[in-house]
């Protein structure tokens, strides 16, 4: 079983110079202050592709963004997509594990992840990042695929005294044999579709913080947490070989229904 280790500095700082580089991105999305990159798969790995997207809000403060992205109360009230998310303990003061599931795009197979966050403030860069674990309660479920996140992360930088920029990278490993299509509308549509609803849901969160808990904020306060606490030892790194592979590279693209047009990952 191979150990869990939280993320250390050099490990957050590594993540905000790939979200910054620009060398060996290919651009699939570039308008109204949003960018979306993909980074081709290495060599003899045919899915596990990433995606880098950022986007410039402004009126929104990177506190909020930092605040938003953490908040899974009001992820609830925005997110159409997510069937279901909560923490699930408390590994540090910076660190939890959590479960988060959500609707793929039709007819594919909805998809669950387990993963490993934690979170830190560099200087004045809010940064989140989270990859896949094995929690002994929360097994892969008949009804879901288990996903894996390689990494995944968030980069929230000032860009003013009230704007800020929101970078998004991910690696993620969906499992199964997934059509074309799948790649390229995750790529050139959901994820803008995606980081245009956080940015509406940032200018929103202030007013609803102010009736939901105001003073609330663990990922800030840590003795605010109220998770019961867990060993990094009873974690471990979910690869994804350990899992369950599925064909739906012959699956057609179905119409988008409300809510279930997402395939964004926590």
């Amino acid at each position: 079983m191979e150990p869990v280790r939280l993320p250390d500095e050099a490990a957050f700082r590594a993540f905000q110079a790939e979200c910054e580089a620009e060398e060996g991105w290919l651009s699939r999305y570039n308008r109204d202050d949003l960018s979306v990159w993909v980074q081709p798969p290495a060599r003899g790995d045919s899915t596990v592709h990433r995606v880098k997207g950022r986007i410039y809000m402004p009126r929104v403060l990177a506190e909020t963004v930092y605040d938003v992205l953490h908040d899974t109360k009001y992820r609830k009230k925005w997110d159409l997509n997510v069937i279901e998310t909560h923490e699930i303990a408390c590994l540090a003061q910076n660190a939890d594990v959590g479960y988060y599931s959500w609707k793929c795009p039709k007819p594919l197979k909805n998809r669950d992840v387990v993963t490993l966050r934690s979170w830190c403030v560099l200087d004045k860069s809010y940064i989140i990042l989270n990859f896949s674990v094995k929690h002994p309660k929360y097994p892969p479920r008949k009804d879901f695929v288990r996903a894996v996140s390689l990494q995944t992360g968030y980069l929230v930088q000032p860009s003013g005294p009230d704007s800020c920029s929101l970078t998004y990278l991910a690696q993620v490993d969906p499992r199964g044999s997934l059509p074309k299509w799948v790649v390229n509308k995750a790529s050139e549509y959901l994820a803008p579709k995606v980081m245009k609803k956080v940015y509406k849901a940032c200018l929103k969160y202030p007013v609803w913080k102010q009736d939901h808990n105001v003073d609330m904020k663990p990922w800030l306060y840590p003795a605010q947490n109220q998770l019961p606490t867990m060993a990094l030892s009873e974690l471990s790194i979910q690869h994804a070989s350990s899992l369950e592979n599925i064909d739906e590279s012959g699956l057609t693209e179905a119409k988008d229904e409300p809510g279930d047009n997402s395939g964004s990952e926590n």
